[in-house]
């Protein structure tokens, strides 16, 4: 089952509405926004002048049901991106994708954390957006809500496998990276995306470190650390601020309650047995949880 924020139904249209292929511009849709929007279109702007210098990366690939579509239910999407091909940014469940995506030339991009980081950054996330008059929900009711599934964009696990899945059956189609993967080995991983993406590094942009220059400047660091994201506020009203916290890979055990600890660890054995997908809890150990 998908839940959706209440604020969020109307723009579920854009499954319905969603671009249609256009000859040489299939769009690219991704959940890893500053690093792709800098490897795909680097050829298409002066180095100094990369538009994450200026624009905050939820500005730059915009959401399609927290912004494009939120208050417009035909939004003309031929024009919204500055550079080609489109890149446009979402976070709904595969299962939920329309045709015009699933069977058009577009690329999928897809990016997910292991679930127990996951579950406290959504927690500690949702007590930003939270109205002051309301209070926050505890960590043993939030606790209690991700165990069984209630999430904003559905479980978490049919969500992440979902994704791995459709990128096991059409590799070709759907690119899926760990946050944790990219955090221990950013450059290998870039090369990767920029292969997938169909703009491969050469080997004279290798010599001149632009692999190297791109992971810095969309590293979580140094985008926090950015003027941009530390003024203003998204579409929706939430303050660009919000999207930057630690991006640290074990964050949980900073929070995590031993009984949720071993109540997660048994649910994703359960939930990855036989997908051949694997999770890594913490950055420096082999504390990782993989599917028998």
């Amino acid at each position: 089952m998908m839940w959706s924020p209440l604020g969020m139904m109307n723009s579920k249209n854009w499954c319905k509405t969603s671009p249609k292929r256009e000859a040489g511009q299939d769009p690219i849709f991704i959940s890893i926004k500053a690093l792709t929007f800098s490897t795909l279109y680097r050829n298409q702007f002066p180095w100094d002048e990369n538009p994450l210098l200026t624009f905050g990366p939820h500005q730059l690939v915009r959401f399609f049901e927290y912004d494009l579509y939120l208050n417009n239910p035909f939004p003309d999407l031929r024009n919204v991106c500055a550079y080609q091909p489109r890149l446009f940014s979402t976070h709904a469940p595969y299962a939920t994708l329309p045709t015009s995506i699933k069977d058009s030339g577009c690329k999928i991009v897809y990016i997910c954390r292991n679930p127990m980081d996951m579950f406290i950054s959504l927690w500690l996330f949702a007590a930003k957006l939270r109205d002051k008059n309301r209070e926050s929900l505890s960590l043993d009711e939030a606790f209690d809500k991700f165990y069984h599934g209630i999430s904003a964009h559905g479980p978490f696990f049919d969500h992440v496998l979902g994704y791995w899945k459709a990128s096991q059956e059409n590799p070709n189609k759907i690119l899926f990276l760990n946050f944790e993967d990219l955090k221990e080995d950013m450059d290998s991983h870039l090369k990767n995306l920029a292969m997938f993406l169909g703009v491969p590094f050469t080997d004279d942009e290798e010599k001149q470190g632009v692999v190297e220059k791109i992971a810095k400047i969309c590293s979580f660091e140094n985008l926090k650390e950015l003027e941009v994201n530390k003024k203003g506020v998204h579409t929706t009203g939430i303050p660009h601020t919000h999207f930057f916290r630690k991006g640290e890979v074990g964050d949980w055990s900073n929070y995590l309650k031993p009984f949720m600890i071993e109540c997660l660890e048994k649910l994703i054995q359960e939930k990855l047995n036989g997908s051949g997908l694997t999770f890594k809890l913490s950055s420096k150990t082999s504390n990782n949880i993989a599917s028998p």
